[in-house]
């Protein structure tokens, strides 16, 4: 019988993402490109995204086929179609992918499904959870974790939200516990980079730096209640500091010290409530090495690998699987 994948398509504020999965759940091609950014600028208008996504994947579109083109029988198309699983949650640029998702899917006679951006983030986290990049028993894992409900953390440059996740059939319920009351994390880590004189997304650059820094980080003075953060002061903190030492290394370790201790003590509070909670660590920001080694001697605690960290639509593509599965 001749064997079955599943695409998925992501087009987020920054990169545009193709991916597909096999019938058993392992991801066998994700591929994506960044959306360019001018210099000095701190992120895109969603017009220019829009555009920008197009113009991708005029480009993509050849690489993918030709990264599936032996893998069998379409069986069904994904897309994310909304940031965040809650209503009224929209923005333009993801029409792009979801509008794609539609014409390939009708050209090959499949079904569509769609799911949020964050729902994708959740997903391709679970799949690469605490697993070497040559395992192949990712989907096992995943499942295992998926038994019951379990908290998520999404934190990006547009999104730091800590989440009640519960599997369901279309992807995953989601009950938010806390999260940033101002700017998010990578929003903050983009602006005082951009500030340094670095390109947009600024993130790998500052922890290269923060790597190099041989100076002791000043004490940071976060502000944490219950699972609720506030992340603005960072930004004013951080600038000071640069200002003052014109260390681009000392202020990219700050920044990422203190963000470290913020979602620390938000897992913290969060074992208060629920003490033998499974915890995903999901988007962008969860790939930076220093964050994560502030986090991983807790138990029970799980990490995307880091290309399953940023934007990618590989999340897409096994919600889609899964979303098929439960229909046939």
């Amino acid at each position: 019988m001749e064997k079955g994948f599943y695409i998925g398509f992501d087009t987020s504020n920054y990169t545009t993402s193709m991916a597909a999965c096999d019938e058993n759940g392992n991801v066998i091609a994700n591929v994506k490109m960044p959306l360019p950014v001018k210099e000095g600028a701190r992120g895109l208008r969603q017009s220019d995204a829009v555009f920008l996504h197009v113009k991708n994947f005029t480009e993509m579109y050849s690489r993918f086929a030709q990264e599936v083109k032996l893998c069998g029988r379409l069986l069904a198309v994904g897309a994310s179609d909304r940031p965040r699983t809650c209503e009224g949650s929209y923005m333009p640029c993801f029409l792009v992918g979801y509008i794609s998702a539609l014409a390939y899917s009708q050209t090959s006679n499949v079904p569509t499904y769609t799911f949020s951006h964050q729902d994708g983030h959740i997903m391709a986290a679970l799949y690469s959870a605490g697993c070497p990049e040559n395992e192949m028993d990712k989907p096992m894992r995943a499942e295992q974790i998926m038994k019951d409900h379990f908290a998520a953390f999404h934190i990006s440059g547009g999104t730091t939200e800590l989440l009640l996740v519960t599997p369901n059939g279309n992807g995953f319920s989601v009950e938010k516990l806390g999260g940033t009351k101002d700017l998010n994390a990578g929003q903050v880590i983009d602006r005082i980079g951009v500030k340094m004189g670095e390109d947009f997304p600024c993130g790998a650059k500052m922890e290269k730096l923060a790597n190099a820094n041989t100076q002791k980080i000043p004490p940071c003075k976060i502000c944490v209640k219950d699972m609720e953060c506030c992340l603005s002061g960072l930004e004013n903190l951080a600038s000071e500091l640069y200002a003052k030492t014109e260390s681009k290394e000392l202020t990219s370790a700050y920044v990422f010290e203190y963000v470290a201790k913020t979602i620390e003590k938000m897992t913290e509070n969060l074992r208060s409530r629920y003490p033998n909670i499974p915890i995903i660590y999901a988007g962008g920001v969860m790939s930076n090495g220093i964050i994560k080694k502030h986090l991983s001697n807790k138990e029970n605690v799980y990490f995307a690998a880091p290309r399953f960290s940023a934007d990618n639509a590989a999340g897409i593509a096994l919600l889609c699987r899964r979303k098929h599965l439960g229909e046939i």
